[in-house]
């Protein structure tokens, strides 16, 4: 399958700290592709670079078979749009209107005539409807978050890239969200999604990339990536792995992490029980 977004040997360097270390990563036509780890890992760091909005000091990002760089930042921003973790618009525009603010890059060209009709399905896509005239600063957080993510997606871009798009939704809306980005991959788009939910990335994801220190530490379906005793190492804490009731995969983290035994044992691998169940409670 073609890769849309290429990245080969990404080194950022960071106060003299180097936060990612030669990654190598592709995004590909129709997928969903997810970004976990722990806090500093460098997804956030990753996904700027591949937005274009952080200069590697080392590798290269190719966007449709052009260097990110080569294209002009106009045309940029209408193949692809960014939702980043900083958000926030401070001043007191309509929620509504900001949503349009994402139908920026189309005026005065021939698609800015599906700016009523984006705004509208965008609006509909985060549920925006029901505080789209007031202003964002009365909103709550988790209001503010869906207007952000209903701007992006009211940009049509093709590609998605998306940092941490459920954080302060409720179950419902982070289903939802992840449910309208997914759909809008697999219709001809592809999407890269960070995200701390290793169950929602699990349901979502096409494929995972799990960072450790800037570093790949797997890339791969979740089923191949989630092994318990890779994730209890990589995020230094006792997580299990198991077979949910439709097939899919749970991720839970053990409640008593001093309990070391608990650490990388699968219950998928051990169906009957025989051992004692530790304390566990779903990981975010």
């Amino acid at each position: 399958m073609n890769a849309v977004l290429r990245a080969r040997g990404i080194s950022v360097q960071m106060a003299g700290r180097r936060v990612l270390d030669g990654i190598d990563l592709d995004l590909r036509a129709g997928e969903m592709l997810v970004l976990v780890g722990p806090n500093g890992a460098g997804k956030s760091t990753l996904l700027a670079v591949l937005a274009g909005d952080r200069a590697p000091v080392s590798g290269s990002v190719e966007l449709d078979g052009a260097t990110l760089e080569s294209w002009p930042v106009a045309e940029r921003a209408r193949r692809r749009s960014v939702l980043m973790q900083s958000n926030e618009v401070s001043f007191p525009f309509v929620a509504g209107d900001v949503v349009r603010m994402g139908r920026a890059p189309w005026r005065r060209r021939p698609e800015a005539d599906r700016d009523d009709a984006a705004v509208a399905e965008a609006i509909a896509a985060g549920e925006v409807e029901r505080f789209a005239a007031r202003p964002v600063t009365g909103l709550s957080g988790g209001e503010r978050a869906r207007v952000a993510f209903a701007r992006a997606y009211a940009q049509e871009c093709r590609i998605a890239l998306l940092d941490e798009p459920t954080a302060s939704l409720d179950i419902r809306h982070q289903h939802r969200v992840l449910d309208r980005t997914r759909r809008r991959a697999e219709a001809g788009g592809a999407a890269i999604v960070v995200l701390h939910d290793l169950g929602l990335a699990a349901a979502y994801g096409d494929r995972v990339a799990l960072l450790d220190g800037g570093r790949l530490a797997a890339v791969g379906t979740p089923r191949d990536v989630f092994d318990p005793e890779l994730l209890s190492r990589v995020y230094r804490h006792p997580i299990d792995v198991v077979e949910g009731p439709r097939g899919s995969l749970i991720v839970l983290a053990d409640s008593r992490p001093g309990d070391a035994a608990a650490a990388g044992r699968s219950r998928a691998t051990d169906p009957a029980g025989t051992e004692p169940a530790p304390t566990e409670e779903r990981i975010a």
